[in-house]
C-alpha cells in the first residue's frame, strides 16, 4: 500500500462540529458528515451536475425575493453526533444567506439527483434524515433509462416527521407549492 492510499487519521475518528468548522472549504468539499464520521462522495457526472444546476436556477428564478436556491453547501441536520448533508439543490430563506451553518429551519426544500452508488442513501437514508430534521419538501430526481429524468416529490407530515408521496413528474416539473414553477429537465 502506498502513502497516497492511506486515508488521513481524521477519516477514522468521529468529528465534532467545532473541528469541522475549523476546516478549510477545500477539506469540506465533496464530503458529508454522518453521525460524526466523514463520508466521501465520488465526483458527480456532468449530467448529474447539469440537472442540479438547471433545477437550482429555475427554482431560484421562481422563488421570489424571500427564497434562494443554490447547490453545493452543507445543511447541518444535527450537532451531536455531527450530521452535515450536502444536498444537490437547496431552497433556503433569503434572509439566512450569511447565517452559518445552514440549519433545517432555514431550508424549505432539498433535492437529490440520484447517481450510481447513491441510490440507497438518496432513496431511503436522506429521506428519513431530512424528514426528521423538519425540512418541508424533498425532491428525488432519478436519471431514467429513457433519458428523461423522473422527479419524485415529497411533502413533510409534521405530526409524524415523515414524508408523504407527492406527484411524480417525467421531464417537466410543474408545481404550485411552495411557489409556482415549471422546469423542463427533458433535454438534459
Amino acid at each position: 500500500m502506498t502513502a497516497e492510499m492511506v486515508a488521513p487519521a481524521w477519516m477514522h475518528e468521529q468529528i465534532t462540529a467545532e473541528e469541522y468548522e475549523s476546516w478549510s472549504e477545500e477539506q469540506c468539499a465533496g464530503i458529508e458528515i454522518v453521525d460524526g464520521m466523514v463520508v466521501v462522495s465520488p465526483s458527480a457526472s456532468k449530467r448529474h451536475n447539469r440537472l442540479a444546476r438547471i433545477l437550482a436556477n429555475s427554482l431560484d428564478a421562481a422563488a421570489g425575493p424571500d427564497w434562494n436556491a443554490d447547490t453545493d453547501f452543507d445543511v447541518r441536520l444535527q450537532d451531536v453526533p455531527l450530521t452535515n448533508r450536502r444536498p444537490d439543490v437547496i431552497v433556503y430563506r433569503a434572509d439566512t444567506i450569511d447565517v452559518m451553518p445552514t440549519r433545517p429551519e432555514h431550508v424549505l426544500l432539498v433535492a437529490e439527483v440520484v447517481s450510481p452508488g447513491s441510490e440507497t442513501t438518496d432513496r431511503i437514508v436522506k429521506v428519513d434524515q431530512y424528514a426528521k430534521a423538519g425540512i418541508c419538501f424533498y425532491w428525488r430526481i432519478e436519471q431514467a433509462a429513457t433519458g428523461t429524468p423522473l422527479v419524485y416529490t415529497y411533502l413533510l407530515d409534521p405530526a409524524t416527521k415523515t414524508y408523504r408521496d407527492g406527484d411524480v413528474f417525467a421531464g417537466v416539473v410543474k408545481v404550485a407549492a411552495p411557489f409556482t414553477v415549471e422546469i423542463d429537465l427533458s433535454q438534459v
